[in-house]
């Protein structure tokens, strides 16, 4: 489980996050709202890029803010960003091998665990082709195989289905439905896409102004009307 208290963060004048509580425990939990909700600043703080005014963050019995960016990766947290962060110069392999370099896995370990990542990713047959070559849904797959390689445990991705077809986006759900099945690992959710979301979390937290709206079972958060006001635009007639 994880277990989110009083997560502040400001840039300037601006809260992007107001003392953000929440506690996280099923395997896939969305994360939604509005532009400028502070949906990706708290993926930020997750990894580290970002440090919080005051709060903790226990995922698993490890306080994570205590640690650097680096360290939380060999911890066990990976991340995918809105814009994709794929290597043009480097293979399918070269692209999802460089998260198990950090891991002081044997050769033969290190193969297993990058075959086992490429397969569950659908890129087997790609790993010797340089990114460069690859489409747009290759390219997210790349980053899928990445974050899923070498046994996370936390897994964080910013808006994975964005520029996908539906098709496309078909595959992207099965896959993010199999990864803790695949590994164990926790997937938060980022995205706009509310089909995606049904589809895949079980639970979901709603953020509006850096604060949270409501946390819980998806359907349930999706009817709240404090939901449907703020992120799917419904008024709810009296």
């Amino acid at each position: 489980m994880i277990a989110i208290r009083d997560i502040t963060v400001a840039f300037g004048g601006v809260t992007a996050l107001n003392r953000l509580t929440a506690d996280l425990a099923d395997s896939v939990v969305g994360i939604i709202g509005p532009n400028g909700a502070g949906k990706t600043t708290f993926l930020n703080v997750m990894s580290g890029f970002v440090l919080p005014k005051t709060g903790s963050i226990d995922a698993f019995g490890t306080e994570i803010l205590a640690l650097r960016p680096h360290q939380r990766s060999r911890w066990g947290l990976r991340r995918s960003f809105q814009k994709e962060q794929v290597v043009d110069d480097l293979t399918v392999e070269e692209n999802v091998g460089v998260v198990l370099d950090s891991l002081s896995l044997g050769t033969a370990e290190r193969e297993r665990q990058l075959s086992k990542a490429l397969e569950f990713a659908g890129l087997a047959s790609l790993r010797k082709v340089r990114a460069a070559g690859l489409n747009a849904f290759f390219r997210r797959m790349t980053e899928i195989a990445r974050c899923v390689a070498g046994q996370p445990k936390l897994l964080l991705l910013d808006e994975p289905g964005a520029g996908l077809s539906q098709n496309e986006v078909e595959v992207l759900r099965r896959m993010i439905s199999d990864i803790h099945g695949f590994n164990g690992a926790m997937t938060l959710l980022i995205d706009h896409d509310v089909d995606l979301i049904q589809a895949v979390c079980s639970s979901t937290m709603v953020l509006d102004f850096g604060s949270l709206v409501t946390s819980g079972p998806t359907r349930d958060v999706l009817s709240d009307p404090r939901v449907r006001a703020v992120y799917l635009g419904v008024e709810e007639v009296a």
